[in-house]
């Protein structure tokens, strides 16, 4: 089996659908094509500069009803190559001149989502040396050194009081001691800007927190905290000194702009259909929008340019009224590989209960195991639950694999409500169990009230 300890580069596209496969039941084209664009980055970057700069990303679009794990694959393959990643509603953004969301703040928020990755990744590792430092500042305070005046004796004892404060502090010992401490004072007075011309601060590029940082200089103020909230304190400002922001964001920016992906839903929601009046000038605008940050473009962001050539773009709608064919050509063009995502049958359910590392069964078996309650599902249970979920997708609106978090919690209603109060501890959901809690919402002709 793939062990992630291993480097990225590493990582064949057989071994990605083996990780994907963890996690997301079926839709093996889908994986197939994220595993193949995830290493031909790798690749990429493995060439020279002057034939990397020309290797575009070829973007996905993926195609299939809501539910079935679209956006799934995109997230889960931005956690096993550790990049950069947001989710963004096509259907939210407005074509400029309009009031709402412009198609650059998606840009902006890739990039915050880097520099605070890098930030934490930075954090980590100078936590060692932050950790030693805090130490060394909570014996400080517990015991303030002082000029013993060439005293040889008092200073050998105090040298020898503190190590013996140093060794209860690592044993835990004095966690609850009361101690002052100096903290930033991170209050800021709210300040209501208003952007001009219909754009704000950040879309101007412009940092308005390092502008209120020069208005409102830092403060500090004295707390008497425990000395577990001290350590708090002291090691997130010590991280902070220690980590030269201008690294991180000059980190984040690369890591953003060759490793970022951008995942666009409900982009079947912008396409224009056969109207040419109305609501369609609108979507058609906002394509239009769109297509320079995917071609490729410079965006300007409160850390700086930031170039959009090389990010991955996943895009996916459903297309029950639209299809592809009615995006504008140019941004069809930008997106040359497409999948098509399968419907969800009884026996995906089954396997979705079942399998992936994080199945709904394993979530529901570890909440309830904390209050002392072990949850036994027989077969004939979760092929009951499969049925029904099935049935009412089919006969309703069809939500794909997210109807099984609506049944499984009225199925596991009762005993979640009673927890440890249940006098029997060890609770077998049979398919018995399973028709008897969802019996009223299988016969309901109107499931409106079920569906999410």
């Amino acid at each position: 089996m793939f062990d992630l300890e291993k480097k990225l580069d590493d990582l064949t596209p057989r071994q990605i659908v083996e990780e994907l496969d963890k996690y997301i039941v079926g839709q093996a084209k889908a994986k197939r094509a994220v595993a193949i664009a995830l290493r031909n980055r790798i690749r990429r970057q493995k060439l020279p500069r002057h034939i990397a700069r020309d290797i575009l990303p070829k973007n996905i679009l993926m195609i299939g009803p809501t539910g079935v794990g679209k956006t799934e694959i995109a997230r889960r393959l931005a956690r096993l190559s550790n990049s950069p990643f947001v989710k963004v509603e096509a259907s939210k953004f407005t074509e400029v001149g309009y009031v709402g969301r412009d198609v650059e703040s998606m840009v902006r928020e890739l990039v915050e989502v880097a520099v605070e990755m890098t930030k934490q990744a930075a954090f980590e590792e100078v936590r060692p040396k932050a950790e030693a430092n805090v130490e060394e500042k909570l014996l400080d305070i517990l015991l303030p050194r002082r000029d013993w005046d060439d005293d040889v004796e008092r200073a050998e004892r105090f040298e020898r009081t503190r190590e013996r404060l140093r060794q209860q502090l690592r044993a835990g010992e004095l966690e609850e001691r009361l101690v002052e401490v100096d903290v930033q004072d991170r209050s800021v007075p709210f300040v209501d800007v208003i952007g001009v011309g219909g754009q704000g601060f950040e879309e101007m590029g412009v940092n308005f927190g390092d502008v209120l940082s020069h208005l409102f200089p830092k403060r500090t103020k004295r707390k008497r905290v425990k000395v577990s909230e001290a350590r708090e304190y002291l090691l997130r400002e010590e991280q902070e000194n220690l980590v030269d922001m201008e690294s991180v964001i000059r980190i984040a920016i690369e890591r953003a702009e060759n490793s970022g992906i951008i995942f666009l839903d409900e982009i079947d929601k912008i396409a224009s259909r056969e109207s040419v009046v109305g609501p369609d000038v609108s979507r058609e605008g906002v394509q239009r929008d769109l297509l320079p940050i995917v071609e490729g473009t410079s965006v300007n962001t409160r850390y700086g340019m930031v170039n959009t050539d090389h990010i991955l773009f996943i895009a996916a709608g459903a297309f029950h009224v639209s299809k592809p064919s009615d995006l504008i050509p140019e941004l069809q063009g930008r997106f040359p590989i497409r999948v098509e995502l399968d419907a969800l049958g009884v026996e995906d359910f089954k396997r979705i209960l079942k399998e992936p590392k994080n199945s709904l069964i394993k979530q529901y078996e570890a909440l309830l195991s904390t209050e002392g309650i072990s949850l036994q599902f027989t077969d004939d249970a979760i092929t009951a639950i499969a049925e029904i979920a099935f049935y009412i997708n089919q006969t309703t609106e069809n939500i794909g694999a997210r109807r099984l978090h609506t049944l499984m919690e009225k199925v596991l209603e009762d005993i979640s409500f009673e927890g440890a109060d249940l006098q029997e501890k060890h609770q077998i959901i049979d398919a018995e169990f399973v028709k008897q809690k969802l019996e009223t919402i299988a016969k309901d002709v109107d499931l409106s009230s079920y569906i999410l």
